[in-house]
C-alpha cells in the first residue's frame, strides 16, 4: 500500500442490494466484482451508470415526414455522443479487534527480536501475516486499547496495563494508518500515560483518535483524506474501569453520549467528511450478543443521516454484523492480538472487516461491500512466538498443518457469531 500522510484534525449485484436499500439513488446495475470479492458466497459490487444510445434516432423522429428525403441535401451528422460518466469513486476500510498487550505478547516480541535484530522487542512478526489484508486497504484502522509505558518500561499486563511502546511503529510497518484508542484501559497509567501513547502515536506516524490532550482536540472529529476522500472517525468508550477521568480533564476520554457523536458526525460532515465512521468500546466481555445498551446506542445513531457505519471493540469474543435501520453495525471485532484466558471459548478468536464504500450518482457514499475476514491468534508456549493469523489463508498454508482442527473450529465460530443476527442473507460475506 502506498502510505499517505493525509489526515487533518479541522479547529457484488445481490449482496449489494442486500446490503442498502435500492432506492432510486441505487437502482443502477451493478459493475463487476473485483478480485477482492471471490470469495465463499456473494460478490463485489459498485454503482454505475445505465445509458442508452443517445446517437440512435428515435422512431418517432423517423417517421416525423411521409416526404422522401431530397437526395441533394448533405446528409446530417449525428449528434455527438456525450462523455460517459466517470466512475463512482470508491475507498475500501479494514477495521480490525483489541490490541491487548498481555505478557505473552511481549515475551513474543522479545523471542522474535533475537531472530530479526529489531532493538529488544520486535511486534512486527506476530502482526505480518495480516499485513496483506492490512496494508492492501485504503484506510487501516488499528484499536489500541492499552496505554503504552516510558521506553524501557515498566510493563504491566492486567488489570492495569502499561505496554511496549515498540508496538506502535509495528502497528504501522503492517500497514495501518490510524488507531482508535477509547477504551476502559485508557487512563490505567493516568493522564500521563494517555498523552505518552498519542505522542507515540504522533511518532510512529499513526493518526488517532479517542483520548484527547486538550479539550480543543477533544471537540473535533477526526477528518483523513483517502484516496481523495474525505473520511471521518469518532472513537467513545463505555467507560475507565472505575477509574476516575484526569481532574479537571473529563474530555480525556469521551464516555458514550449517543448525542454528542451524533453532534460531532454532522460536525464532520459539514467540515467536508463524506463518510463518517463511529468506533465504540462497548458491550459485556465474552458475550456473543449485544447488549441492551449496545442495542439502543446503535438504534438511536442509526437515525443520524451523518453516520455511515459503526463497530465496535471490548467484549473479547466476535459479535455479529447487523443492519439496523438503514446503517451497518459491526458490534464487536473480538480480539486482534490478546493472551486471555483459553478456558473462555473464543477470546483467541477474531474478525477483521472490510467495508466498500461506494459513491453514490447524488454525491453521497453507500456501503457496496461488507466483508468478514475470520482470524485467530496462536497460543503461547513459552518458546513458540504468537501469530496473529488470517484463518482462510493459515488452513492453506503447509507450515500451519498441526493447527488445522483449531483453525477450522475458529473459523466456524467467527462465521456463526457474525451471522447471529442473519446478516449473510443481507450481504455480508466472507473476505480473503
Amino acid at each position: 500500500m502506498q502510505r499517505r500522510r493525509w489526515a487533518v484534525r479541522l479547529s457484488p449485484i445481490v449482496a449489494a442490494c442486500a446490503l442498502v436499500s435500492c432506492t432510486s439513488d441505487d437502482t443502477s446495475p451493478e459493475a463487476a466484482p473485483s478480485s477482492s470479492s471471490q470469495v465463499t458466497s456473494g460478490s463485489d459490487s459498485s454503482s454505475g451508470e445505465q445509458t442508452g444510445s443517445p446517437g440512435e434516432p428515435s422512431d418517432s423522429a423517423s417517421e416525423s415526414s411521409s416526404e422522401p428525403p431530397d437526395k441533394t441535401t448533405e446528409p446530417s451528422q449525428s449528434p455527438t455522443e456525450p462523455e460517459p460518466d466517470p466512475d463512482p469513486r470508491e475507498i475500501t476500510a479494514v477495521m480490525s479487534g483489541d490490541v491487548l498487550l498481555h505478557e505473552g505478547l511481549w515475551e513474543t516480541a522479545r523471542i522474535d527480536a533475537t531472530r530479526t535484530g529489531r532493538g529488544s522487542m520486535d511486534f512486527r512478526p506476530l502482526f505480518a501475516p495480516m499485513r496483506p489484508v492490512v496494508s492492501a486497504a485504503d484506510v487501516a484502522i488499528c484499536h489500541m486499547e492499552t496505554p503504552v509505558a516510558p521506553k524501557g518500561g515498566p510493563f504491566y499486563g492486567y488489570p492495569s496495563f502499561s505496554s511496549p511502546p515498540a508496538v506502535l511503529p509495528a502497528l504501522e510497518k503492517t500497514g495501518f494508518d490510524v488507531c482508535t484508542t477509547a477504551s476502559n484501559h485508557s487512563i490505567d497509567q493516568g493522564f500521563e500515560g494517555l498523552t505518552r501513547t498519542i505522542d507515540g502515536l504522533e511518532a510512529a506516524s499513526l493518526e488517532h483518535t479517542g483520548t484527547y490532550a486538550t479539550k480543543a482536540d477533544s471537540r473535533e472529529p477526526l477528518i483523513m483524506e483517502v484516496d481523495g476522500v474525505k473520511v471521518g472517525l469518532i472513537s467513545q468508550t463505555y467507560g475507565t474501569n472505575g477509574i476516575p477521568l484526569p481532574e479537571g480533564k473529563p474530555w480525556s476520554v469521551p464516555i458514550i453520549d449517543p448525542d454528542e457523536i451524533k453532534q460531532l458526525a454532522a460536525k464532520a460532515k459539514d467540515q467536508g467528511a463524506e463518510i463518517v465512521m463511529v468506533a465504540l468500546h462497548w458491550g459485556l466481555e465474552y458475550t456473543h450478543e449485544p447488549s441492551y445498551d449496545q442495542v439502543a446506542v446503535a438504534e438511536e445513531l442509526a437515525e443520524s443521516p451523518d453516520i455511515n457505519l459503526i463497530f465496535g471493540h471490548h467484549a473479547h469474543v466476535v459479535q455479529p454484523y447487523d443492519k439496523v435501520g438503514g446503517t451497518w453495525v459491526v458490534y464487536g471485532l473480538g480480539n486482534a492480538v490478546a493472551q486471555q484466558d483459553t478456558a473462555v471459548e473464543g477470546v483467541y478468536d477474531g474478525n477483521t472487516a472490510r467495508v466498500t464504500f461506494t459513491e453514490r450518482p447524488n454525491g453521497s457514499f453507500r456501503v457496496s461491500l461488507l466483508e468478514y475476514i475470520p482470524t485467530m491468534i496462536t497460543r503461547f508456549d513459552g518458546s513458540s512466538p504468537m501469530r496473529w493469523l488470517n484463518v482462510s489463508r493459515a488452513l492453506e498454508d503447509p507450515r500451519y498443518t498441526g493447527l488445522r482442527d483449531l483453525l477450522a473450529a475458529t473459523h466456524d465460530r467467527v462465521s456463526a457469531a457474525v451471522n447471529l443476527e442473519n446478516a449473510f442473507a443481507r450481504g455480508v460475506v466472507e473476505g480473503e
